[in-house]
C-alpha cells in the first residue's frame, strides 16, 4: 500500500477539494454531485457523465480541459494521461511529490468515483465478440487502482451503493473523509478490479476452449450474510458470480425467512434435480434434505407427483425442500403445506397457490422464472487445503441409445424407461449410492455411505419401512447407480429389484467382450457405453454365483430323491461334509453364502429372491421366488 513520506503517518482525514467523477451506472449521480457542491469541490468529468451533470445544472470541466488533450480513438484513450494519474498518485506529504506535481502544473484529485464499463452484463446478454472487447474498460481500472494505492490521501467509490454513506460523511466531517472510510473503499476498489479481470480472464478462456487453463480466477459479489454456516459455529455468507443459470441464487424469494446455508445448498442440489425431466412431457418433483433426494417422481399433474415422491421416504422429507418443473398450482400446494417444509421452488406459481402457501408465513417460496439447463456447460469447485479441485459441471446424461443389452432376458419397455429414470435421480444422489425406481417414481434411495452393499441395504430398509405391513415398492422396481458390486448386486435381487442398469466408471473399448458367460447371470443387465473390462468380469462373477446356485439346487434335489425328503423348499436338507467342503473352497459361492448370511439377519428370510443361506455347518435352505431373470423371462429355470 502507498505509504506517506518517511516519518509521517497517514492523516486522519483528508478534505475532498477536486473529485473526477466517470461512471457507467449513474443511479444516483446527481444527488451526489449536488452534495459534493455543496461541500465546494470542483467536478471533473468525461463523456456522458459530463453532459447528465451539465443537463441537470451542475458546473462541470471536462477531463480534456485538465489534461489538454482530447478525447480520441472513440473515447478510448482520455484519463490516461500525466495530469490524471499523477493528481492521484502524488503523495501529499512527500515534499518532492509536490514539487513534482508544482513543475508540471497538476493539481491533486481527492475523490474519485468510477464504475466501469459494464462487461459482465454484455456476457449475460450474449453480445458478440467485437462487442464484448468493446466493454473491456482500461483507464477505468487503471484510475481505480491508481487512486486506491494511494488511499492515505485520495477516497476512491466503486459502487453507488457507497454514495449515501459518502455523503453522510461529508456533511457530518465538513466536507472531509476519515481514513477508515478511505482504507474500507480502496479494499472494496480492488476486489472491484480483481472481479472485473476474472471476469474477462474467464471470457478469453471459454473463447479458446480452455477448461482448464494455467491460471483460474474465481470471483463472487456478496449478496447475502447470513448467521452461521453448516453449522452454528461456522460463519458464513453467499456470494453471487453473474452466472444467470436459473436456481436459488437467481429467484425471486416471495416470502418466508431468510435463507440459510443449508437452505442454499439443498435448493439448489433439488432443483438441479428436478430440471433433468422436461416439463413439456411430465411434471416432476423432488423432495432434498440434506443435498440428498428422500423421494423423486413423475406424475400427469404436480399433485400426484408430490404424492408419488413423498410415499418414497415420508419421514426423512419432514423439514424438507420441495423442487417442481412445473409451475405450481393450488392442489399442489394445498397437498405440499400439508407437511413442514422449509423451501418450495419452481419456475412460476399460481396465485391461488401463493395465497394457500402464504398462509405458512416462514415457508420460503423461491420462483426462478424458468428452469435450469442439465445439458449447459459449467464449472464446478470446492476448496481443499492448498487451493480448490475444478472440474466441469455434470452434464452427462444416459439415453436409450447408450445402453446395450447384454443378458439373454431384454428388460421391457417399462423397466427400460425406470431404468434411465433411475439413472438421472442416481446422478443426483451422493456417492456410494443406490436408486430403486419403479413407475416413474423412486421406491428406495440409499445414500452416501462408504459401500455401495451398505447403500442397498438402507434403500431397501427405507422401502420395507414405508411399506410397513404391505409388500415393499421394491418388487419388481430397476435400480440405477454409477458402479454396482456383486454384493450389492445380492441384496438388490433380495430386495425384489429385476433388471439392474450400471454406469461404467472408465472409458475403455469392450469390442472384445464376450457375451457367453454374462448371459447366464440371474438377472437382466445393461451396461452403458463404453464398457469397463473388469466391470464385465464382476458380471462373469455373479454369473459364477448363479451357478454355484445352480449347482447347490441340483445337489439337493439330488438328496431329496435319495432321503426321501417331500420338499427342499420347506426343509432342512443335510448337505454332505465333501459338498460343503467344495461350497466353501469356491470363491464366488463362499462370498455368495456368508454374505446371504449376513443379508438374512438384515433383511429376514420372506424377501422376494434367489437366496441361500447356510444355517449351520451341515444344512443349506434354498428357496427359489419369481420374477427373476431367466432364460425365457418366465421365472422357471
Amino acid at each position: 500500500m502507498s505509504a506517506p513520506a518517511p516519518g509521517q503517518a497517514a492523516p486522519d482525514r483528508v478534505a475532498i477539494r477536486r473529485a473526477l467523477i466517470s461512471v457507467t451506472d449513474k443511479n444516483g449521480l446527481i444527488g451526489l454531485a449536488e452534495a459534493l457542491v455543496r461541500h465546494g469541490v470542483e467536478i471533473v468529468s468525461t463523456g456522458g457523465t459530463a453532459r447528465m451533470l451539465a443537463d441537470a445544472g451542475i458546473a462541470v470541466r471536462d477531463v480534456s480541459g485538465l489534461t489538454g488533450f482530447p478525447e480520441m480513438l472513440d473515447g478510448r484513450v482520455k484519463t490516461l494521461h500525466p495530469a490524471v494519474h499523477g493528481g492521484l498518485l502524488a503523495v501529499r506529504t512527500d515534499p518532492d511529490h509536490m514539487a513534482a506535481l508544482e513543475r508540471h502544473g497538476i493539481g491533486t484529485i481527492d475523490l474519485l468515483v468510477v464504475n466501469l464499463y459494464d462487461f459482465e452484463k454484455a456476457l449475460r446478454e450474449g453480445a458478440d465478440e467485437a462487442s464484448q472487447i468493446e466493454q473491456i474498460d482500461i483507464g477505468g481500472p487503471a484510475m481505480i487502482r491508481a487512486a486506491a494505492k494511494n488511499h492515505a490521501h485520495v477516497a476512491v467509490v466503486t459502487d453507488p451503493a457507497d454514495y449515501a454513506g459518502l455523503i453522510a460523511e461529508l456533511d457530518a466531517g465538513g466536507g472531509t473523509l476519515g481514513l477508515a472510510t478511505r482504507r474500507r473503499l480502496a479494499a472494496a476498489a480492488f476486489a472491484r478490479t480483481a472481479s472485473y479481470d476474472a471476469a474477462i480472464a474467464s471470457w478469453f478462456a471459454d473463447r479458446l476452449g480452455e477448461d482448464m487453463p494455467p491460471r483460474r480466477i474465481i470471483a463472487g459479489q456478496l449478496a447475502l450474510s447470513m448467521r452461521y454456516g453448516e453449522n452454528p459455529h461456522q460463519s458464513a455468507a453467499f456470494y453471487a458470480t453473474g452466472d444467470r443459470r436459473p436456481g436459488a441464487a437467481t429467484a425471486a424469494i416471495v416470502q418466508g425467512k431468510q435463507l440459510s446455508y443449508n437452505n442454499i445448498n439443498d435448493t439448489d442440489a433439488a432443483f438441479e434435480l428436478v430440471a433433468e425431466f422436461d416439463p413439456r412431457r411430465t411434471a416432476a418433483i423432488a423432495i432434498i434434505k440434506h443435498a440428498n433426494p428422500c423421494g423423486v417422481a413423475l406424475g400427469s399433474t404436480l399433485a400426484e407427483a408430490y404424492e408419488r415422491a413423498l410415499a418414497c421416504d415420508p419421514v426423512s422429507a419432514f423439514g424438507g425442500i420441495v423442487a417442481a418443473n412445473r409451475e405450481i398450482d393450488a392442489e399442489a400446494a394445498r397437498r405440499i403445506v400439508q407437511i413442514f417444509t422449509e423451501v418450495i421452488i419452481a419456475p412460476a406459481v399460481s396465485d391461488e397457490a401463493r395465497e394457500i402457501i402464504a398462509a405458512k408465513k416462514n415457508l420460503r417460496l423461491l420462483v426462478t422464472g424458468a428452469l435450469p439447463d442439465p445439458a449447459a456447460p459449467g464449472i464446478a469447485f470446492r476448496s481443499v487445503a492448498g487451493g480448490f479441485l475444478l472440474q466441469s459441471r455434470d452434464n452427462g446424461r444416459v439415453e436409450a441409445g447408450d445402453l446395450r443389452i447384454v443378458t439373454r432376458r431384454a428388460p421391457t419397455e417399462a423397466e427400460l424407461a425406470d431404468m434411465l429414470f433411475a439413472f438421472r435421480v442416481a446422478k443426483h444422489v451422493k456417492s456410494n449410492a443406490i436408486v430403486y425406481a419403479r413407475g416413474g417414481a423412486t421406491v428406495g434411495i440409499g445414500a452416501g455411505q462408504m459401500s455401495r452393499l451398505d447403500s442397498s441395504r438402507i434403500a431397501a430398509r427405507k422401502a420395507q419401512d414405508a411399506a410397513g405391513d404391505g409388500t415393499p415398492a421394491t418388487r419388481g422396481s430397476v435400480g440405477g447407480r454409477k458402479t454396482w458390486s456383486t454384493p450389492s448386486r445380492i441384496v438388490c435381487i433380495r430386495a425384489g429389484s429385476t433388471p439392474k442398469s450400471r454406469a461404467m466408471s472408465r472409458v475403455e473399448d469392450s469390442e472384445g467382450v464376450s457375451t457367453r458367460r454374462t448371459r447366464r447371470a440371474t438377472l437382466p443387465c445393461i451396461l452403458k457405453k463404453p464398457y469397463h473390462r473388469r466391470s464385465v468380469s464382476r458380471l462373469r462373477q455373479v454369473g459364477a454365483v448363479s451357478r454355484s446356485i445352480l449347482r447347490s439346487m441340483v445337489i439337493g434335489w439330488w438328496i431329496v430323491a435319495i432321503t426321501g425328503r417331500p420338499s427342499c423348499s420347506s426343509s432342512m436338507i443335510p448337505v454332505p461334509s465333501t459338498w460343503l467342503s467344495w461350497a466353501m473352497s469356491n470363491s464366488p459361492a463362499r462370498s455368495f453364502i456368508s454374505r446371504a448370511t449376513r443379508d438374512e439377519k438384515v433383511f429376514g428370510s420372506g424377501n422376494p429372491a434367489v437366496h441361500m443361506v447356510r444355517n449351520s455347518s451341515t444344512s443349506i435352505r434354498s428357496r427359489n421366488s419369481r420374477g427373476l431373470g431367466t432364460r425365457n423371462g418366465s421365472g422357471s429355470r
